[in-house]
């Protein structure tokens, strides 16, 4: 009855319901989400810790792993902490101005994440193509450069979503069927017209992941190039083993938020708990596994870690 007492004021109070349909379930659902959680913050700050400790660590590639880091930090700390307190308080309501917030600061991070992907493949490209070059074309300074661009890049493209749903009405019946507060979700309250709203929710996040990808193709057919070239078969599989790592966390970082995104709007047959799963799994599992992920292909971060933990 709570969401039907709410009145169309000027500041607006959502409630979120967690996952449709498996409201009973929530207790049990909590226990993946934390500890999913606590991994992916275990696993970052480490990477982090033992980067900022390690001087011969302080190079473009781990720069890049810190910042990566930093974004799955951020990104999966915009959703948990709500979502564990509908699943184990049942605390639902959250403000206009908090719904927006989150809104903004997820997108924000999902979008500089990808921008870190493409470096990581320019970083590759870089070290594959031009070894004795690498340290004067790619300096931690330019790197740093190239990490304020995908910043200031995201905050650009991901402001106009809050913006523009700020200025639409929004119907008394307020409660959005999900643990977060997704743009598609928020966007299906408002009583106004909201097409502008959807198709900027739809075509934002696909030029972004469009380009990128494109960018990243584009680095790798330069790669695989330069490597046909290369005579010796132990070159080849030395030269591709150090992007492994790399088109692992892509994989696991684009397929979910693009099949997410399609399903949205274009899944209408999809069951509302399977759409909420999927984007919650593309906030949690990234962020778990990609410090992995790159502690076991990173022979040189891996040796560090491992000496830091036998210290413990």
């Amino acid at each position: 009855m709570e969401a039907f007492n709410l009145t169309s004021s000027s500041t607006p109070t959502f409630i979120l319901n967690g996952i449709p349909g498996l409201e009973a379930a929530h207790i049990w659902i909590s226990i993946p989400f934390s500890m999913f959680y606590i991994i992916s913050l275990l696993g970052n700050f480490m990477v982090l810790f033992v980067v900022s400790k390690e001087q011969t660590l302080h190079k473009p590639m781990y720069l890049l792993l810190c910042m990566l880091a930093l974004t799955e930090i951020g990104g999966s700390t915009c959703i948990v902490p709500k979502a564990l307190c509908i699943f184990w308080f049942d605390f639902k309501s959250i403000t206009m101005d908090g719904c927006l917030t989150q809104m903004f600061f997820l997108s924000v991070f999902a979008a500089m994440h990808s921008a870190i992907l493409v470096t990581m493949a320019f970083d590759r490209y870089v070290a594959i193509c031009y070894p004795l070059r690498y340290g004067t074309i790619l300096t931690n300074t330019r790197i740093a450069k190239l990490g304020l661009v995908g910043l200031i890049r995201a905050v650009l493209l991901v402001l106009p979503e809050p913006l523009l749903l700020r200025r639409l009405p929004f119907c008394a019946y307020r409660v959005i069927p999900h643990t977060y507060c997704e743009h598609n979700a928020v966007v299906k309250m408002s009583c106004g017209d909201t097409r502008i709203n959807r198709t900027y929710g739809l075509v934002m996040p696909l030029v972004i992941i469009g380009l990128d990808l494109t960018l990243i193709g584009l680095s790798y057919g330069l790669i695989i190039t330069a490597v046909l070239r290369i005579s010796s078969k132990k070159a080849h599989r030395k030269a591709l083993n150090t992007c492994t790592a790399h088109i692992c966390v892509m994989m696991i970082s684009y397929t979910p938020i693009l099949f997410s995104t399609l399903t949205y709007s274009f899944g209408q047959g999809i069951a509302a708990h399977v759409h909420i799963l999927l984007a919650n799994l593309y906030c949690l599992v990234p962020p778990m596994l990609n410090p992995i992920i790159y502690g076991v292909k990173t022979k040189e971060l891996r040796d560090k870690v491992g000496k830091y933990i036998c210290r413990m």
